[in-house]
């Protein structure tokens, strides 16, 4: 069921303390880690804490979470004092989603190009 825990869910794990990972924020709503295989010097992944398993998914059922997670998201991006960033959202096994979890991507520290990969 949609925003409830999954078993199966790496990210419900994360959020439940089960898998550790690097937290660099927390809100009521939010969980925002260190991504374990980073593509830019600065790569978080910032997640609602209730599962969904998109963007569009979460944007409907919650849409004042998916708010938090792009607020979430900009606040990190200050603290990290990225002055450019970008902040990707992956629907889709054939668009790079490897976790069915609604998760941003926060990524900067580098030059990105556009279009991207």
């Amino acid at each position: 069921m949609t925003g409830e825990p999954q078993d199966d869910c790496l990210f419900c794990k994360i959020v439940a303390g089960r898998i550790p990972a690097t937290v660099v924020r927390e809100s009521g709503t939010t969980l925002a880690f260190r991504d374990m295989n980073p593509q830019a010097p600065t790569h978080i992944l910032v997640i609602p804490k209730a599962h969904h398993p998109d963007a569009a998914s979460l944007a409907a059922a919650e849409p004042g979470t998916a708010a938090d997670v792009l607020r979430e998201a900009g606040e990190i991006a200050g603290e990290e004092k990225l002055d450019s960033y970008r902040i990707v959202f992956n629907t889709g096994s054939g668009a790079g989603q490897t976790v069915f979890h609604a998760h941003a991507h926060l990524l900067g520290g580098r030059g990105m190009q556009w279009p991207p990969g």
